[in-house]
């Protein structure tokens, strides 16, 4: 019997043939951490070792409340700032980098073949690269920082084979909005889950993002693609280090396998306050919108910003509506920038702001008052989300949040060219 790429990973990294169910003991190629790092190292220090194992293990990216809303967040910056130069650990990105999951990516960190660790849920992102990628615990963090290692069970392989050509105004996020929905907020419950098909080998290297990003969002342990061309050319003279393709033998097991035919696919959106209340778009049209949010982890790329740019070049922000922009990284809003992006939102009435996690975290730049309604392109919509309990999120695709944005409030792509 073959092995599956989750099976062949973990059992490299155990040095032993391993099997479904199993736990093991791995040592992690990278170990990613961010604002959470304060109390990370607190734990670390705690545990009575004075030097962490590797720094090279370790990429430490300033993200989730960036510039610091107030003294607390400031003082957390600070102890993490102290904590890398005590520790001498190269791979630290300060607050005007981006978000995490972003950089890992740009910054070559996510390779084929690799087992890559992240105190934030969802690490899963770099699986789109051909990665085992996973989200643990500060705690378990605090040990790896220790010792360099880490148990994991080896999780069993959902096989989610997508297929069709989406239709115009549809995008890789109302592909897996659509999966979640149908599969719902646990159905791949500490499952690898690999996603595959000729939908999936058509997409560009950010759209795959969104799907391994949200992966997380129906219980998996993590979800990846195999790499192909596209693959290798973003990792082209940006790879950290040697690198080697990791796949699933044709004779594996896999515990199920579900196909998708998304060609009759119509724009999804989740509503309040679950991440699989999921509907056609046309369901909920007319809902209206205080705020909407493009940006986070998910979908703040910059394809994201030109089709958000087509939609609003020449035209206004709903009166009743506020539009907040973050772009994923400095990168992308350089980018951004240079092609004419920034101006054609800035235009529209969109409010700019500094790359980083912003208002999804509920911290500061964007956060909702109660029994407002906020249309974002992030992943979550859980209460409290956007740091008010008593505001409604609802999640959809970049397209669909630019157009709801002029609208002030929910419609879809209706036929017009963008």
């Amino acid at each position: 019997m073959g092995k599956t790429f989750a099976e062949k990973i973990l059992g490299m990294k155990a040095g032993k043939e391993v099997v479904p169910g199993e736990i093991v003991e791995v040592k992690p190629d990278f170990a990613m951490s961010h604002d959470n790092t304060a109390a990370i190292s607190k734990t670390f220090k705690q545990i009575g070792v004075d030097k962490i194992d590797d720094p090279e293990r370790h990429v430490i990216i300033l993200d989730h409340c960036v510039p610091a809303a107030n003294e607390k967040f400031a003082q957390n910056h600070k102890d993490i700032r102290e904590f890398v130069g005590e520790q001498k650990m190269p791979n630290f990105f300060d607050i005007n980098r981006g978000i995490c999951h972003q950089v890992m990516a740009e910054e070559g960190f996510a390779l084929p073949g690799h087992l890559i660790v992240g105190s934030d849920s969802h690490t899963t992102t770099y699986g789109a690269y051909g990665a085992f990628s996973t989200g643990i615990g500060r705690s378990e963090m605090a040990v790896i920082l220790a010792t360099g290692k880490i148990w994991l069970r080896v999780p069993e392989t959902m096989k989610i084979v997508v297929r069709g050509k989406l239709q115009k105004g549809v995008f890789a996020k109302d592909v897996m909005l659509k999966i979640i929905g149908d599969l719902s907020a646990d159905g791949a419950l500490y499952k690898s889950v690999w996603f595959t098909g000729p939908t999936i080998d058509a997409m560009s290297m950010a759209s795959r993002m969104v799907l391994t990003n949200m992966a997380v969002e129906m219980g998996a342990k993590n979800g990846y693609m195999e790499p192909d061309d596209k693959t290798l050319e973003f990792l082209k003279n940006r790879a950290r280090r040697d690198f080697k393709v990791v796949r699933s033998d044709a004779d594996a097991n896999f515990e199920s396998e579900i196909e998708f035919d998304v060609s009759e696919l119509e724009p999804q959106i989740a509503c309040p306050h679950t991440v699989d209340n999921v509907h056609p778009v046309s369901e909920v049209k007319g809902t209206k919108i205080n705020q909407v949010f493009f940006g986070s982890c998910t979908n703040a790329r910059l394809e994201d910003f030109e089709i958000v740019a087509n939609v609003l070049r020449g035209k206004k922000v709903h009166s009743s509506t506020r539009m907040i922009v973050i772009p994923a990284s400095q990168q992308i809003f350089l980018q951004a920038i240079q092609r004419g992006y920034i101006q054609d939102l800035a235009k529209a009435g969109a409010v700019i702001v500094n790359t980083g996690c912003g208002p999804c975290m509920g911290n500061h730049e964007g956060v909702p008052a109660p029994e407002e309604v906020v249309l974002s392109t992030s992943n979550r919509n859980f209460r409290g989300r956007f740091g008010s309990k008593e505001a409604e999120v609802y999640l959809c695709s970049p397209v669909t949040a630019a157009l709801s944005a002029l609208a002030g409030e929910v419609v879809g792509w209706e036929g017009e060219e963008w």
